[in-house]
């Protein structure tokens, strides 16, 4: 009986053993390195050096039946926490992804979707607090995307917060109290068509739900928190060319407060080997508000960046000229001018 007890023991032991190896995850760390150099021109009355790194945790699994999970840690910019996600990779049910990212979900990933060799336009030196359609990737999100195995890997994304109120919550808690805020539950809807083609539309909505009888401390809103946003890219051989417009309507209906913004941008880049690449790229975007003459009740934000970048294993130096005129939103037409040089270290 003792022997039996044993063998059965064993065999219990092998099986669970069995099982932790085929089911076993790993999880690896990758990075990189930025050293930078920026001038603003006039504007420039600081040490343009500066740097960065960035680390993230990737690590994978496997389940029963052949599916897959996966999770993402990413640390940017002196190891200070930025995003991270947790996905389930189904067999015929599509991917299911409980997101933390900036900007990361549903209509986020697709805010500036135009090439570029280096940055997007308002993201290469020059301060400019672009307001970006985000919908509801900058809050704690879930989202769900189909199964992207006909016309050319289209999809269909769906992605809802329960309060989109910009917040990332830790687990066992809850993103601020019921009543602190006028955004509440939001939903974001992408159809990404054909993106493993050489022609790729996209086009998504936003819906977040908004206080309509808000306490008097707080603007009032005669609608919900409504965002848009379409665009197309084509390539033609080693050229790629695009185009893409968004949109933003508050619902904010005090005197001054912002009532809309409206977003367009366009690039081409051109990979001219394995290792060259140049782009230009060049974006507007319009701040509008309430209460206010005609004449005052917008700022129009234009910028454009010709862009270039030279890759050598796992080296990357990069170039950067961009001009952006009344950055911030500031009007009266003052034009600001960058240049940043960029080498990227890949670990």
């Amino acid at each position: 009986m003792k022997n039996l007890k044993k063998l059965g023991l064993s065999a219990l032991c092998g099986s669970l053993a069995s099982i932790s190896t085929a089911n076993a995850g790993g999880i690896d760390i990758v990075g990189n390195a930025h050293m930078t150099w920026t001038s603003l021109g006039a504007a420039d009355t600081g040490n343009p050096l500066g740097m960065k790194t960035n680390m993230s945790f990737v690590g994978n699994g496997e389940l029963d039946g052949g599916q897959t999970f996966s999770v993402l840690i990413a640390h940017n910019d002196k190891n200070a926490y930025s995003s991270s996600n947790i996905t389930l990779n189904t067999n015929s049910f599509g991917t299911f992804k409980l997101s933390q990212a900036e900007g990361g979900g549903g209509i986020g990933g697709y805010d500036d979707n135009m090439p570029s060799a280096f940055e997007e336009v308002w993201d290469t030196g020059v301060g400019t607090n672009i307001n970006l359609q985000k919908g509801v990737g900058s809050s704690t999100n879930l989202s769900w995307s189909s199964p992207g195995g006909f016309l050319g890997g289209t999809k269909l994304i769906v992605a809802y917060a329960p309060q989109n109120d910009g917040t990332q919550t830790n687990d066992k808690a809850v993103g601020g109290a019921a009543d602190s805020g006028i955004l509440h539950q939001g939903m974001d809807i992408v159809l990404d068509v054909a993106s493993d083609t050489p022609v790729n539309l996209f086009l998504g909505a936003s819906r977040t739900e908004t206080e309509q009888n808000t306490p008097a401390t707080l603007e009032n809103r005669n609608s919900d928190h409504d965002e848009a946003v379409i665009g197309l890219k084509v390539s033609i051989g080693p050229v790629e060319i695009g185009g893409q417009l968004s949109g933003e309507r508050t619902g904010e209906v005090a005197t001054e407060a912002v009532e809309y913004y409206g977003n367009s941008s366009i690039g081409v880049a051109f990979n001219v080997n394995d290792n060259l690449s140049v782009s230009y790229a060049k974006m507007r975007s319009m701040q509008g508000w309430n209460g206010k003459s005609e004449t005052e009740n917008s700022a129009e934000m234009q910028g454009d960046s010709l862009q270039v970048a030279y890759t050598m294993g796992g080296a990357s130096l990069k170039f950067a000229k961009t001009e952006v005129t009344n950055a911030k939103y500031v009007r009266g037409g003052k034009e600001t001018e960058g240049k940043t040089l960029a080498l990227a270290l890949a670990f």
